[in-house]
């Protein structure tokens, strides 16, 4: 609840107590504490939602290159793990936003696995989304990008990476560092110099 509720320091001390080491890793992540949290996924099954975590990892220590995130992909497709996937392509998306139709293609695939399981689109899917259809340029991407945008905030978390994609995809910079500080995500969460 503490992370969903974008306070991950709490999130990580609750984890920790607890023992539950994949929602330990998550909130590390978030404050970008990138090395405390590859030592809680070092131990954790070979799954695919410990390769997303992991993919995130390297992307967060500045990785740009896409084989980690392909690789959460290929094994959350495996595995049937529809969460695990949309988490994959979404991060693949962020790491493809400077080629903006690669990303739209690769955040399709997003879209399809909501649609397939029959739930809404997940919100930093979304998000991220908008952003890449604001990057393509022209009036109707913009204005697809905004509806994409404000669909995307109605489903985000306060503080989270969601909110912030959707924000920076409306051009709402000085909001989205503020929702950043206050949801204490780590610098590199921050994606303006995609």
């Amino acid at each position: 609840m503490a992370l969903r509720a974008g306070v991950p320091d709490a999130a990580l001390r609750w984890a920790l107590i607890a023992g539950e080491r994949q929602l330990a890793a998550a909130a590390a992540l978030r404050l970008g504490q990138t090395a405390q949290a590859l030592e809680l996924i070092a131990p954790l099954p070979h799954t695919a939602r410990r390769a997303v975590l992991l993919a995130r990892a390297h992307a967060l220590e500045g990785q740009t290159e896409l084989s980690w995130a392909e690789q959460a992909r290929q094994q959350a497709r495996s595995e049937g793990d529809a969460s695990a996937l949309v988490a994959a392509v979404t991060l693949l998306g962020e790491l493809q936003l400077a080629q903006p139709y690669a990303a739209l293609r690769t955040l399709a695939e997003g879209l399809k696995v909501a649609e397939l399981v029959g739930g809404a689109a997940d919100a930093h899917l979304l998000a991220v989304l908008a952003y890449a259809q604001r990057l393509v340029g022209g009036s109707g991407s913009t204005a697809k990008a905004e509806r994409t945008a404000h669909k995307a905030l109605e489903r985000s978390m306060p503080r989270s990476p969601a909110r912030i994609w959707a924000l920076l995809a409306l051009g709402r910079l000085a909001e989205a560092q503020a929702e950043r500080e206050a949801g204490q995500l780590g610098a590199a969460w921050w994606p303006c110099s995609s």
